[in-house]
């Protein structure tokens, strides 16, 4: 095992008899990434101290360095790709920076415990929720099986996790998004810690699951005393829950304030222009004129429920339940409700990728029927750009075999010159440099390879489109430019949009109607004025109120 270096700094020893000593001190944090081509530094002379009960938030673009300054607090980084040429980390006035493996295990998951942002890819999909919780117990605590058993059921009591019997023997597949953020949080919490690192623990979560999270976490706090390292790129949480912030950019903090100092009276010009950066402007006017492009009649896809020995059908799971839907050229029609509500199975139904009962035409012809054969002529019309720009491009092929890979299926393009020519109208038609189409996905931004994404999408000239979350795993000035780029292509191609999403702020400038849906049904719809200004449903009121109550701070700070 290669040995870490040990920090080039010396810092004073601080104790916890020390009145008002931090419980984790960070000085002149330097982390660089050692690669073929030469030494790339992440972060550089990082500082900052986090006092017991308070919580700091960490905040700033993807690739800015939150995360591997958090990393590198529990020596998580990849060594010795990973180091450190100067700095200072102390927990407890104990040197963490070259700290040996039983120090650093006697640390980590038991006085220094972190969620991370994916819980689907932070749990491991062959264990059950108890063997996961149960784990940490036995390394730290060395709990006999039965003691373990009671300690899981009390912990996932204590998150909130509803029948934490049932749950146990789940698998995290099992579970919903915010389910999984609960269970990483009992694991989080199982012994107790000092100190909660939180990396983006609220991002891929609908608006209404985010709050109950935050308040989660927030009253855990309050209970354990805990200090609270919280990373994240989106200001209305940090508004919400932070003490402290520090903004950090490319590697550096470039301001450090309160957070009420710091939302009212922002000085550095990045800090102002985070604050700025959302989701602005309405959507397009709609063409008045033009038949239907879309129109899904009664759609519905249930699910059977399977039981007994002969396997016999018992039930349904009713995804989507009767819906109606037409979407014409140049609009766009939201579709929003919590994950589990059908959206992503109602946009999969309509494209035909699914199967489902109901009628469905596209361009006034009936497809509902149609054989895959008899499909294919229309896939280069009907597009999807889905939510996961780093899960849905393949990391073996370079972007311009992503983008050409429809031209080659449906013989587009008059050769290969021809076909070259249009992956580089596509590109730059996204914004996009031509000249990076012979690099790999890896090599780009998030917001880049959506960019990407969507390019591979518009080179065949789609009619219908839609987009599934395209912006919810970007950061917020990244989501602003997309949504820009949508609305641009939109009006330039009279392109007809389904927008599948559960942040409101971004339906709400794409979209001119609106349908809210809950448990595979519509429950209100309308145009997007009167949904977002008028909601007459409970549900849709309780939607647009956790959206937009981290909204106001947000837009009272940028007027401050």
């Amino acid at each position: 095992m290669t040995e870490r270096p040990v920090s080039t700094v010396a810092a004073p020893i601080q104790t916890e008899a020390e009145s008002g000593a931090p419980l984790l001190s960070v000085r002149n944090l330097h982390v660089g990434f050692r690669l073929p081509n030469g030494d790339v530094p992440a972060v550089q002379g990082v500082s900052f101290d986090l006092r017991k009960g308070e919580t700091l938030a960490l905040v700033g673009e993807s690739g800015s360095g939150k995360s591997v300054s958090a990393l590198s607090i529990l020596q998580l980084l990849p060594y010795p790709t990973a180091h450190h040429p100067a700095g200072s980390i102390r927990f407890r006035g104990q040197e963490m920076l070259g700290a040996d493996d039983k120090a650093l295990r006697s640390i980590r998951g038991n006085r220094i415990a972190m969620v991370f942002q994916e819980p689907m890819t932070s749990l491991n999909p062959l264990h059950t929720v108890e063997k996961q919780v149960s784990e940490v117990l036995f390394v730290h605590k060395g709990l006999s099986k039965a003691a373990a058993r009671t300690r899981c059921l009390e912990l996932l009591r204590l998150v909130g996790l509803p029948n934490p019997d049932r749950r146990l023997t789940a698998f995290p597949h099992e579970l919903s998004g915010g389910q999984r953020q609960r269970v990483m949080i009992a694991m989080a919490l199982a012994n107790e810690p000092d100190l909660l690192i939180a990396d983006e623990p609220t991002t891929a979560l609908d608006v209404t699951i985010q709050a109950q999270i935050l308040e989660l976490l927030h009253q855990l706090q309050a209970r354990f005393g805990m200090g609270l390292l919280l990373i994240t790129h989106d200001l209305g949480v940090v508004r919400k829950m932070a003490d402290q912030v520090c903004v950090m950019n490319q590697g550096e903090i470039v301001e450090s304030a309160p957070a009420k100092t710091l939302f009212t009276d922002p000085r550095h010009p990045y800090t102002k222009r985070l604050l700025a950066a959302e989701p602005k402007g309405r959507p397009n006017t709609p063409p008045v004129d033009g038949a239907p492009i879309l129109v899904g009649d009664a759609v519905k896809v249930w699910f059977p429920i399977k039981a007994g020995l002969f396997r016999r059908t018992v039930d349904h799971v009713r995804a989507v339940d009767g819906i109606d839907v037409t979407v014409r050229p140049g609009h766009t029609v939201g579709v929003v409700g919590e994950s589990g509500s059908g959206k992503t199975t109602l946009g999969l139904a309509l494209l035909r990728l699914i199967g489902s009962q109901g009628s469905i035409a596209f361009d006034g012809k009936p497809i509902q029927g149609l054989q895959f054969k008899d499909m294919r002529p229309l896939r280069r019309e009907m597009q999807v750009v889905f939510q996961d720009p780093y899960g849905s491009l393949s990391p073996r092929m370079s972007v311009a075999e992503i983008i050409g890979e429809g031209l080659d299926v449906h013989g587009l393009g008059d050769g290969r010159e021809e076909r070259e020519a249009m992956v580089v109208q596509a590109l730059t038609e996204v914004g996009l440099d031509p000249d990076s189409r012979h690099r790999y996905p890896h090599e780009f931004s998030g917001g880049q390879r959506q960019r990407i994404a969507i390019a591979r999408a518009m080179v065949l000239k789609p009619r219908f489109v839609v987009l599934d979350e395209p912006t919810s795993a970007l950061d917020m000035s990244v989501q602003a430019q997309i949504v820009d780029l949508l609305r641009d292509l939109q009006a330039k191609h009279r392109l007809a949009y389904l927008f599948i999403s559960h942040d409101l702020k971004v339906v709400r400038a794409l979209s001119d109607e609106v349908i809210v849906m809950k448990d595979g049904q519509v429950i209100e719809r309308g145009s997007g004025d009167q949904i977002f200004d008028a909601p007459e449903h409970p549900y849709t009121r309780a939607l647009i109120k956790a959206a937009f109550d981290l909204e106001a701070v947000e837009t009272q700070a940028v007027a401050g």
